[in-house]
């Protein structure tokens, strides 16, 4: 099945926000291997709304509309969606109850009367309530074609999507779809292809696609059968070929990143870590902190952002920074020493390098990074070179690099 997401509203069209709400429901659908077809985007008119409703009819057979179930004058959504479809509205009282409650209950104050208008929705269709919020969802089949509408507030409709709309949609089949996300870092997506294009091309079910990310390459493994048990068995080869083609570049299998395989390994082992950072600015230490429970495997770190704090607070010597200058290795390495020494954790690890735009008072070219493990068998150092990247993914790629070498450090795989 294919889907076409039609978000509506001027403000996604004059810039004002960004159409997060598309990837979240492109993601969601393909996770029960609905193929997202098509995205558009149309402003708060009604011909324009028209017109983007009948071509989707035409090449879709799942519908999804974000925005424009308000209860204001602009918010036309839901009209011309009875309109073209021929569908009388009906008005839903246990609907109007719920948004009248919502106000009194949650907002501590009457309810606006044209928020009625909300309760009126497309006459056969299935109602979506909205948990956090007072506009309600629904679905309805016509001609082939399955209609959902959905709130514009990216978090109501993360909220209606995966309570009301996924349910709604996995019920159209009697299959079931699993997919499994392959992580990867230090091999690119060009790589990948070269190693695993001959068995992609071939596969349908289960089928093996990669994601690039900014500074990794996620595979995503999707298989469809007549129950999970089934979809796994299909999966389970593939899984494991690609473990075996790319080796310890996979760290981990539906995780968030490199950050959260860490967090897991370190619970396991007990260990915790420290960080001390330069050009990274605190991000190593942020991406960790994300973690509810994250107090257990990290104690703390320092943003040494000028050479003095270096020195003063993580004890790098004066004459070494002078020496071989605070971008290097010796200097990398002295911040994890120091980090570890100041915060008694089992692990550190430090990142010092020019992120740009400009090189540094030395030369040193910008995208060149050094990142240190402070461990109880020693300190490793890796020197990476991003060339001319912007600063936001020098920044990126730095972080994963620490976590990676953590992550290596507690496999038992080479470091540095």
């Amino acid at each position: 099945m294919t889907a076409e997401i039609l978000a509506v509203g001027s403000e996604l069209l004059s810039g004002s926000i960004t159409n997060t709400n598309a990837r979240e429901i492109s993601r969601a659908l393909s996770a029960i291997g609905i193929a997202a077809a098509f995205h558009t985007v149309v402003g708060d008119d009604p011909a324009s709304l028209r017109a983007a409703i009948g071509i989707a009819r035409k090449r879709a057979d799942i519908l999804i509309t974000t925005g424009g179930l308000g209860p204001t004058y602009d918010d036309v959504t839901k009209d011309i969606l009875c309109e073209v479809f021929g569908r009388e509205p009906e008005f839903h009282k246990e609907v109007a109850q719920g948004i009248r409650g919502f106000y009194e209950t949650s907002l501590h104050t009457p309810m606006p009367e044209n928020n009625l208008r909300l309760a009126h929705l497309p006459a056969g269709c299935t109602v979506f309530p909205n948990a956090v919020g007072t506009a309600p969802g629904c679905a309805f089949e016509e001609e082939g074609l399955h209609v959902l509408m959905l709130p514009g507030p990216p978090y109501e409709m993360r909220t209606m999507l995966h309570g009301h709309a996924l349910p709604y949609l996995r019920a159209l089949s009697t299959g079931v779809t699993v997919s499994h996300d392959i992580m990867t870092f230090g091999i690119r997506e060009s790589r990948i292809d070269e190693l695993l294009h001959d068995r992609m091309a071939a596969m349908a079910n289960p089928s093996l696609a990669p994601y690039a990310k900014p500074s990794e390459v996620c595979l995503r493994a999707t298989a469809r059968a007549a129950s999970a048990e089934d979809a796994e068995a299909l999966l389970a080869p593939v899984i494991a070929h690609v473990r075996e083609i790319l080796g310890d570049h996979v760290y981990g299998c539906d995780v968030s990143g490199l950050p959260e395989a860490c967090f897991h390994l370190l619970k396991e082992k007990g260990l915790t870590f420290a960080t001390a950072e330069s050009c990274t600015g605190g991000q190593v230490a942020a991406r960790i902190t994300a973690f509810p429970g994250s107090s257990s495997v990290y104690r703390g770190g320092v943003v040494s952002y000028w050479s003095e704090v270096k020195r003063d607070a993580l004890g790098v010597p004066w004459t070494l920074i002078e020496e071989h200058g605070a971008v290097s290795d010796p200097c990398a390495r002295a911040m994890a020493e120091g980090a570890r020494k100041l915060t008694g954790a089992d692990l550190a690890v430090s990142v010092t390098g020019v992120a740009g735009p400009d090189s540094d008072e030395r030369g040193n070219p910008v995208g060149l990074v050094f990142i240190a493990l402070a461990t109880p068998e020693g300190t490793f150092c890796r020197r990476t070179e991003n060339g001319s990247s912007r600063r936001c993914l020098i920044q990126e790629v730095s972080v994963n690099h620490a976590y990676d070498m953590i992550r290596r450090y507690l496999t038992g795989l080479p470091v540095a």
